[in-house]
Order: C-alpha cells, then sequence, then structure tokens
C-alpha cells in the first residue's frame, strides 16, 4: 500500500513548502572532483555500480512531492553524482508524470545541476521546451577550474564546460555559474568573477565554499569530537597544516572573506542589478529585513532535504550520512518525513546551538552560523560549534555593510 501523508491542518494562509534535492543516479558521476562532497557516497551508502532511481521510485517522489506541497509553486531538482546520467528518456519520464499528480493551480518548475558534459542537441531542446532551470559548474579560467574538476583519467574538464555554456547560450537557455570557491581560486577573486560575467556569460552566479574535514569520507561533520576541535585562527583551523582538521583543497576562511570583499566590490562597481549573485541578494535582503533567500544565511534549516536513488530520504545532502537518514519514500510519505519531530530538531538545532561567540556578533541575523556542517572549530573562548569559515564572513559583513545601507536607501527600503 502506498503511504498516506498525515500532515496536520494549518492556520490560515501559513503553506507547508520545502525543497528535496533528487539524486537520481546517486553518486554516480561521469568526472572525478578532488573536492567532491558526494562521490565518496557510493562506498559509504554500498552503493552498486550503474546505480539508477527507477520508474515506482520516481513516481512515489514526484507524487508526494507534490502532495505534501501547498504552495502555488513546487521547484523539483535533479543532482548527482551527475544527473544527466540517467539519460533523456528518464527526464521524459519525469515532465509526462508531473502534470498527472499536480494539484490544479500547482505550478511546477524544474532545475538540472550539471557539469554540462552530456549536453548535446537532444539535451538542449528538452531543456529549453520545458523550461528547465541549468546550474552549471565551473570554477573559474582554465587554470583554477582545471585544478580539481579533471576526468577520471586527470584529462581537463575545462574546454567540455565551456562548449556546454556556448550551447546554453545559442539555445537561448539561461544558466547560472555553480563555482566552487577552493584554496586555490580564493585568491583571484576578480579574475574569477570577470571570467563568469564576461566569457562564460551568465548573469546568475553561485559561489560554494570548499570546506570538509579530512574525515569527512567517514564521518558525518556534525559527528566529530567537539572536544577536540580547534580554536579559531590556530593553525589547525586553517588547511595546509599537518593536523588541520580540513582539507588541504579546503578553502581559508580569510582568503574566503577576501575573496567576496574582492567579488562584491567588482560585482558593485559594474553590474549591481544585472548580475545576480545568491550571497550577495540574501545579504541585502536580510538587512532590510526580509527572510534569507539561501539556506545557510537562514535562522532555521531543515526544508532542504535529500532523495536517493532508492527513496532513502536525509536531512540534507551534506548530511547524507546513516546517521541523518529520515526513512525511505516506499514505507514513510516525503511529507511527513519533511515535518517530522526529528527533522523540525534538526532545523532548529542551527539556531539552538550556536555559541556564544555567534549570538554576540553585530552580523548574527546575516549570518545566523552558516551551514551546520561547517560548525568545525572553537570560539576564541573556547567554545566548540563555530563556523570554520566566521573570520572570513565576519569580514566580509564589515566590508559591504556601507554599500549595503546606501543600496537600501537607494531603493527606498530605509
Amino acid at each position: 500500500m502506498d503511504p498516506i501523508l498525515h500532515l496536520p491542518p494549518l492556520p490560515n494562509g501559513r503553506k507547508y513548502r520545502f525543497h528535496a534535492m533528487v539524486k537520481p543516479s546517486g553518486a554516480q558521476c561521469n568526472i572525478d572532483c578532488e573536492y567532491c562532497f558526494y562521490l565518496h557516497k557510493t562506498e559509504l551508502l554500498h552503493q552498486p555500480n550503474q546505480t539508477r532511481m527507477g520508474e515506482a521510485t520516481l513516481e512515489q517522489h514526484i507524487r508526494q512531492y507534490l502532495e505534501a506541497q501547498t504552495g502555488d509553486e513546487v521547484v523539483f531538482s535533479w543532482q548527482g553524482g551527475e544527473p544527466t546520467l540517467m539519460g533523456l528518456p528518464f527526464f521524459e519520464r519525469v515532465v509526462a508524470l508531473q502534470p498527472r499528480f499536480a494539484k490544479p493551480g500547482q505550478r511546477i518548475a524544474n532545475d538540472l545541476q550539471t557539469n554540462g558534459i552530456a549536453l548535446d542537441d537532444d539535451w538542449l531542446a528538452f531543456l529549453r521546451q520545458h523550461g528547465f532551470h541549468v546550474g552549471l559548474s565551473i570554477d573559474g579560467p582554465r587554470h583554477l577550474h582545471d585544478l580539481y574538476r579533471k576526468t577520471h583519467n586527470g584529462k581537463s574538464t575545462f574546454d567540455h564546460v565551456m562548449q556546454a555554456a556556448k550551447r546554453l547560450a545559442a539555445a537561448e537557455i539561461p544558466f547560472a555559474a555553480l563555482c566552487v570557491v577552493h584554496r586555490q581560486n580564493a585568491l583571484h577573486p576578480k579574475a574569477v568573477y570577470r571570467f563568469l560575467a564576461d566569457e562564460l556569460g551568465t548573469w546568475r552566479m553561485q559561489f560554494t565554499p570548499a570546506v570538509e574535514p579530512k574525515q569527512f569520507k567517514q564521518q558525518a561533520p556534525a559527528q566529530l569530537d567537539r572536544s577536540s576541535a580547534p580554536l579559531q585562527d590556530s593553525p589547525r583551523a586553517k588547511p595546509g597544516h599537518p593536523l588541520s582538521i580540513v582539507t588541504d583543497w579546503s578553502v581559508d576562511p580569510d582568503d574566503y572573506g577576501q575573496f567576496l570583499c574582492g567579488v562584491w566590490d567588482e560585482w558593485r562597481a559594474t553590474d549591481l542589478g544585472r548580475v545576480h549573485v545568491n550571497l550577495f541578494e540574501t545579504a541585502i535582503a536580510q538587512a532590510a529585513g526580509l527572510p534569507a533567500q539561501t539556506c545557510t544565511q537562514a535562522e532555521f534549516c531543515g526544508k532542504a532535504l535529500a532523495v536517493e536513488h532508492n527513496g532513502d530520504v536525509y536531512s540534507c545532502d551534506h548530511f547524507v550520512y546513516p546517521e541523518y537518514k529520515l526513512g525511505n519514500l516506499h514505507s514513510a510519505h516525503l511529507g511527513d518525513l519533511a515535518f517530522s519531530n526529528r527533522q523540525i530538531q534538526f532545523g532548529q538545532d542551527k539556531r539552538n546551538t550556536l555559541p556564544q561567540q555567534c549570538r554576540d556578533c553585530d552580523y548574527l541575523k546575516l549570518c545566523w552560523g552558516e551551514c551546520p556542517k561547517n560548525r568545525l572549530i572553537s570560539s576564541r573562548a573556547g567554545e566548540p560549534g563555530l563556523n570554520y569559515l566566521c573570520s572570513g564572513l565576519y569580514a566580509f559583513y564589515e566590508h559591504i555593510g556601507p554599500d549595503v545601507v546606501r543600496i537600501l536607501k537607494d531603493l527606498g527600503r530605509i
């Protein structure tokens, strides 16, 4: 028997909304990025070769996801690994099933996060016809992109990605640049930004800091021994030290702050209002008293789940570890898992476990401790649970403060 939704009614005006990142091919990928936080799931979750989401699981996900949402728009996100490994027939089935299960008046949107290598003419025609939003992974100019984004035999992927960008632009399919900020490209903010804006030709950018503890392939970051967390600003709280808590490719926290400051200055001077940068826009929105536009800067999390190829549901795609498995949508309804007491507690812990240094910070309501997966170090007072990126984020917010005030005045918000 199919799982039945048990969500209670909400007061007038409130809606049930959540987001699920679907991994239809599991952690399988056609390239081998050194910093990938997901490739190791093939071993951790004991995934077989050629992992693929079956018809029954796909149908359950689409039906349950639409049933549980009471907002006007429902966004399906397809990621991996590399989701295009599923082949175009899988996604043709996706768009056939979605209207079958949609409620009256529900608007459906789809986004695809991809390295772009498989995007041939048939893919482009499909994406354009069905209005898919595309996120294209690229880390800047060739010499920076190819440092960690290589093929399985160690060759460059840059030309493949650039070809995908050109094909997307020629087909008039808008796409966002998904840029991982790692230890090396963080040192070149203007070069990275200008490349994405001018040569790649996108007007949407998402910058994601590469931060993983050395044990991330075996142990969830939040499960590390807090008693051994290094103090902020200490050598172990930065990459490169033999006893560092993070991998060598993780971004240095201070370099990350300088990267954001450098990109902000270039963006504000040349592209404000033309190019959309996720972290910048959410900072401006939050300073105006509006909700965060990204889960990492929100007061609470827990409304961005991950659905694996077999229907297993996890608290977040950065928490796909056995300790954070909520259930399986073949035996429990996705909506009930999303709003379960366990998941609500997971989301509230983002705020409730903040160290005092965060609670006393001038920029608490712009940051909220960033992503819980990055809370790897101890505060200067020795309290564990501080975000590894704290010093860089503080420098960034300190830097943009006067500009944000001017922007809000120009917008008539203050």
